[in-house]
C-alpha cells in the first residue's frame, strides 16, 4: 500500500473513475487488430534474445484493490506476478503495464533484467510511451515501448548462434 494515504473525497474520486472505465475503453485503445500486431511484434523481438515480453492493459483497478488505496506499481508488481512473468529460466521477463483509469505505465523488469538496466532508461521508455498515449497513439506507443525493450534484452541476452527462445510465456498482450 502507499506511504500517503488518501483523504475519503479522494478515495471515493478515484473508486468512481475506475469504475468508470471498462473493457470496451481498453478494446477502443487497442482494437483486436492492434493486438494482433502487437502479438505478431513480441514475438519477432524473442527470437533474437532469450527474454519474455508481456504486455498488460487494464482499464480501471478491482474495488478490492481501491479499498486498500493500492498504487499502479503495486498492482503492476501482482499483475507481473499473476502473469508469471517473474518465472523465466533466466529471469529476463519484462511486462509493460497500463492502467487506463489513472493514466499510469509501469515498467517491471524481472531480476537478471534489473540487474543490468539503469532506473534512467526504464525512465525513458515510460515517458516516450506516454507522450504516446495521451496523443491517443495507444499500438504506437506500445509498439516503440516493446522494441526498446527488446533492444535491451537483445544487449544483455542475445541468443547464441543457432539458439532459439523457448518462449516461456504468451505473446498476446493481456486485457483486464
Amino acid at each position: 500500500m502507499s506511504g500517503t494515504r488518501r483523504s475519503w473525497p479522494a478515495r471515493i474520486s478515484r473508486v468512481l473513475r475506475h469504475r468508470w472505465w471498462d473493457e470496451a475503453d481498453v478494446r477502443r485503445a487497442l482494437p483486436p487488430a492492434a493486438l494482433d500486431r502487437l502479438q505478431a511484434r513480441i514475438a519477432e523481438s524473442e527470437r533474437l534474445h532469450s527474454g519474455e515480453i508481456r504486455i498488460c492493459v487494464e482499464a480501471g483497478l478491482p474495488l478490492s484493490y481501491l479499498w486498500r488505496d493500492t498504487t499502479a506499481r503495486e498492482r503492476a508488481v501482482a499483475v507481473f506476478g499473476k502473469l508469471r512473468v517473474w518465472d523465466t529460466e533466466a529471469n529476463n521477463g519484462v511486462l509493460i503495464y497500463l492502467l487506463l483509469a489513472e493514466r499510469a505505465i509501469e515498467l517491471v523488469a524481472d531480476r537478471g533484467l534489473a540487474r543490468v538496466a539503469d532506473e534512467a532508461t526504464w525512465r525513458a521508455i515510460v515517458g516516450r510511451l506516454s507522450h504516446a498515449l495521451h496523443a491517443g497513439q495507444f499500438e504506437d506507443g506500445l509498439r516503440h515501448a516493446v522494441d526498446e525493450v527488446d533492444a535491451l534484452l537483445r544487449g544483455h541476452f542475445p541468443l547464441a548462434p543457432g539458439a532459439v527462445n523457448a518462449n516461456e510465456l504468451p505473446d498476446r498482450p493481456h486485457l483486464l
